[in-house]
Order: structure tokens, then sequence, then C-alpha cells
């Protein structure tokens, strides 16, 4: 049986890091500001408790004054459970909304059984929250995904769509009214995990994307474990890559003028051209 003291220790340890890597994404790509009403879209899962569970901790210690508002999407799947995330939200005094809309029976019906249901059920999803982030006044949606999605999301454009493209950590909506961002963005999933087991927060399966096998995100998820378990820093190193990238270097003449790219002139250099084969000095 572990020391409850190292317990405690590995466990604080743990909550600063993870405290440290959302504020350094927060400061990177400029997440929160002053006055900011930031609505933290939560689902019921280990990522988006511990987002609303670091943010509440930062807003007592950050240099700039914003507001949190907890927004839950019931999605009517049979047995959820309606009381956990009211009961959790009113114990913390945190202001909340749980918006029900039926968008489970919706992707039942649509999505032919054996298929993908992730897709139509995020753009449903997606949809609502935008909604509601409008009615309250949020300047900021708050998503929990972590660096692992954001990775697995890379790879799964790369395998299947040819494209090199990620989960940005901040991004504007296609109609330009919303401002999305993630401030998970350089935390583990397994940190996360380990997080949650610690805080003990009162976890909701989610019985749509979480109970199919055979999705591909879960494909690239164990290769991912399997590279890092092999080669341990590869991930980091990935996530690396995706903060520098050099356009000139890759083969998309949408983001660099290969066409147009010239030699820069050799002023005042005589330049002499020999026939192949010949030698360049002479014996």
């Amino acid at each position: 049986m572990k020391d409850p003291r190292k317990i405690k220790l590995e466990e604080d340890k743990l909550a600063k890091r993870i405290r440290r890597q959302v504020g350094e994404a927060i400061a990177d790509f400029g997440m929160i500001e002053e006055g900011d009403r930031v609505m933290v879209c939560l689902s019921g899962g280990k990522d988006s408790y511990g987002m609303l569970d670091v943010l509440l901790s930062m807003q007592q210690k950050a240099p700039v004054k914003f507001e949190l508002v907890a927004v839950n999407l019931d999605q009517k799947q049979p047995g959820f459970p309606e009381r956990v995330l009211p009961d959790y939200l009113s114990s913390l005094g945190v202001p909340f909304r749980i918006v029900e809309q039926d968008t489970y029976s919706v992707v039942k019906r649509v999505v032919p059984e054996g298929q993908t249901m992730c897709a139509l059920c995020s753009r449903l999803r997606r949809g609502v929250l935008y909604r509601v982030a409008k009615e309250i006044g949020a300047t900021k949606i708050a998503l929990g995904h972590h660096r692992d999605d954001v990775l697995a999301t890379f790879f799964l454009n790369l395998f299947h769509a040819g494209t090199l493209k990620a989960m940005p950590a901040k991004l504007r909506s296609d109609d330009g009214r919303n401002i999305v961002i993630r401030p998970l963005v350089y935390v583990a999933e397994e940190d996360l995990a380990a997080y949650a087991e610690a805080k003990a927060f009162p976890i909701i399966p989610c019985t749509l994307c979480g109970s199919q096998e055979n999705l591909q995100r879960k494909v690239v998820g164990r290769m991912l474990k399997e590279w890092e378990k092999s080669e341990p820093g590869r991930i980091s190193s990935i996530l690396r890559a995706m903060t520098d990238v050099r356009p000139s270097q890759l083969l998309d003449r949408k983001l660099f003028d290969f066409a147009n790219l010239k030699s820069a002139p050799l002023e005042g250099k005589v330049v002499e051209f020999r026939r192949i084969g010949e030698p360049l000095f002479a014996e």
C-alpha cells in the first residue's frame, strides 16, 4: 500500500503540471482576456471536469478578471443521470445552465448501424452550443480537447483526408460570431485521467461515441500510445512540430509561391559553367 504522503505529493505535482500547461496555452494563444465571459462546455467526462476545475483555480490568481459559466447539453441519452451535473456545479457555486435537446434520437435515426456517429453528433452539439453562447453573452467557448485529441485529429486527417490539419487551440467560428478555445491543448490525456481519479469527479459515460470500439480515432489513439511506450518523447516532439511549421519545406503551393521562386543574382561575380564530367579544378 502506498504511503498517503507520497500519494498527496504526486497529486500535487500532477495538479501543478496541468495548471502550468493550461496557463502556458492560455498565454501562448491569447485565449482569455480582461472581462471575458467563458462558457465552459461540460460533458460529464474527465476532460471537461478537469478543464473546469483548473479554470476555477486560475480564476482566483489570474492577472485578468473573467467569468465562468458551465453549460451542459443534455442530449437525452437513455439512462443519463440528470441530477449529477446540477448537484456538482451547485456544490461548487458555479453559474451553470443545462440545455435539453434530443440530439441522441436524431443521431441514432440518421446514422446507419455500424457507421461512425461522431461527425453528426459533433455538428448538432456545436450548433446548440453556439446558440447558447449568444444567449448568455459568452465571449469565449471553452472545449475540453486535450493534447492527444489534437494529435489523433492530425493523424486522422493525414491518413484518411490527405490534409495536414488538426484542432487549433483557438479558432473563430465560420460565421465569425464565436471564439472557441481549447485550454487543455498541451495536457496529456493520461494526466487528465489521473487528475479525475484524484479529484473523484462524478464521471458520466457517453453511450454514443464512447461506445463505438471500431472508431478510427481509437485506432490512432492506440498507435500513439504504442509509439510513446516504445519511443518515449515522440509525442512531445510531434506536438512541437505543430508549432514550428515551415511552408517552404512542404508541397502546398497555396502557402508558398514555388512557381515564382528564383535564385538571387550573383552581382559582381563571374559564374563559370562546365560540361558534365569536366573537372572543377585543373590538375
